[in-house]
Parts: structure tokens; sequence; C-alpha cells
């Protein structure tokens, strides 16, 4: 690259030399680089990679890199992520919606397969909208409310819902838990999702989560449980008789939110990552004690 940010050379050395830059800042350094790179031609990694590669590399691409070096997370300066399948737009007012998740729409789908589909569904802290829109793809005759305290991060998660052509599915609802009567007004579902925060307010984390994604949706408190103490009693307000909630927990948090469910009445069984780690507990009322992995 020569000074000034114009790039000499093709796209394709551009994202070698750009890979050799960031591998000190990311265990994903040439993912990092042709994604930025693309982003930078307008075009899909998947096009760039097949007709791009030879082209001459753009200007401005270096700015992108050097953001990525000081560990700024790709999808806020590409502007989306994908989750499940959809395109979605992100900016720092979400999480980055991330592949752990998904293991909650996989519980959902493996729930209601022999089930009547879910006709209303909720999902508390939407953020970009990424588990609401997953779910209503999949079930394209339930509806669904979206609940966040956050302003911007309701106006992202419409924006995701109107490019998808599911807005008119959907209610967005500003609201906090952590305030009293959240839950007014809102119905019964036969699904609720949530990824609350759940970081321990001390936990260590890597520089392009703690400097980039919002505090509000990442900690909870010292041990990470206090959404989960504030949500989990409040849920048989929610709940239709057959419905079933699925939470994200952090994967050392299994026995403590199963506690937690189980003192209010709840069953409870915990679905595992890819990695293998406890990520989607799964609760279901007035039916007994279930605690076993799947």
């Amino acid at each position: 690259m020569s000074e000034g940010g114009t790039v000499r050379g093709s796209v394709g050395e551009a994202i070698r030399e750009a890979a050799e830059t960031l591998a000190p800042a990311s265990d994903s350094a040439r993912i990092d680089a042709e994604l930025l790179m693309a982003h930078a031609l307008g075009l899909s990694r998947s096009d760039m990679l097949v007709r791009a590669m030879r082209d001459p590399a753009p200007v401005g691409f270096e700015a992108l890199v050097a953001r990525r070096f000081a560990h700024e997370p790709v999808a806020y300066i590409t502007g989306s992520a994908d989750f499940y399948g959809l395109d979605l737009q992100v900016s720092p007012a979400v999480l980055i919606p991330r592949g752990d998740s998904e293991t909650l729409i996989d519980a959902a789908r493996d729930h209601f397969a022999h089930r009547e589909p879910p006709a209303r569904i909720l999902d508390l802290g939407t953020g970009s909208g990424a588990l609401l829109l997953a779910a209503l793809s999949h079930w394209p005759r339930a509806e669904g409310v979206g609940l966040d305290a956050s302003l911007p991060a309701l106006r992202i998660a419409d924006c995701n819902a109107r490019k998808l052509g599911m807005a008119d599915r959907i209610r967005f609802v500003r609201r906090s838990w952590r305030k009293g009567n959240w839950q007014r007004d809102l119905g019964t579902f036969d699904l609720v999702l949530c990824n609350p925060p759940y970081v321990e307010d001390d936990a260590p984390l890597e520089p392009q989560v703690r400097d980039y994604e919002p505090a509000c949706a990442l900690f909870a408190g010292a041990q990470g449980l206090d959404d989960y103490r504030i949500l989990i009693p409040r849920l048989g307000d929610l709940l239709t008789a057959e419905a079933v909630a699925i939470f994200e927990i952090g994967f050392t948090q299994q026995a403590d939110v199963t506690a937690l469910a189980q003192n209010e009445g709840y069953r409870c069984a915990c679905r595992q990552d890819l990695a293998g780690r406890p990520r989607a507990m799964i609760m279901q009322q007035g039916v007994g004690k279930e605690t076993g992995n799947r």
C-alpha cells in the first residue's frame, strides 16, 4: 500500500498484505481481510473471490484494515452480520449476533418439530432482532414482539425487519425489565427467546468486545446472573400453558440458572452449542424436573 491510503497492486495482493498486518490482532486475519475488501468493493465475499481478485485494489481499504487492527469488530466496520442465514444490519448500539446464539433457534425448532408451531413469539432484549427474525423466518405464520430498553437498538431491529419483509408481523416495544411492571400488555406467547446480559462485571474480555460492544447488553452483576433473577420469576405472566422459554446462558452458568428456574417450578433442559458447551436453557412450566444436556 502506498502512502496516503492508495493501494498498490491487485485485490488479491492487498488481501494477503492485510492478512499479514492483522495477524497480531486477529485469530481470523485472512477472513477479516477478505470481508473488509469485499465491503470496500461493494461485493459479496463469494463474488469477490470468484471474479475480482485480479482487479485493482480500491482506495480506502487501508483505512478499514487500520480500524480492524485497533480491534474494532469487522461487523461494525461493514455494518452487517450473518445470523442463521439472514444478513442483518448491526451497529455499536447492538451486540454482534454470534453463532453460539443460533443454538437457541435450533432448540426451538426441535421443540416444535412435532407440535403445533408457535403463533406468538417474544424476544426479550431483541437488539438487532436476530433471534426474533430467525424464528419468524422459520415460522412464516407467526407474529412476534421484540422488547428492548434501547431506542437505537430498536431502530436497528426495525430496519432489519423491514429489509427482510417482516415488519408487518412484529411489534417492537421500548421497555426495560429492570423497571416495574415491564410485562404489562404484552400478552402471552408460545415461545419466549432471550439472550440477556450474562457476563460477570469483572470478567476479562477481548478488546474487540470490551471496547466496542454495548456494556448494557453484556454485564449482569458480580455473578452474571442479575437479569436471570429478574426475568425468570416473571415468565409465568408471559407463557401460554404449553409454551417454552429458551434463554442463552454462559457456559459456566448451567447449574445456577437451572436452580433459579426450578425454584419457579420450571422443568429445565440445556442444549449445547457446536463447541459442546452449555448454551441454551430450555424451560417449561409445571411438568416436573429435567436437568440433562442434549
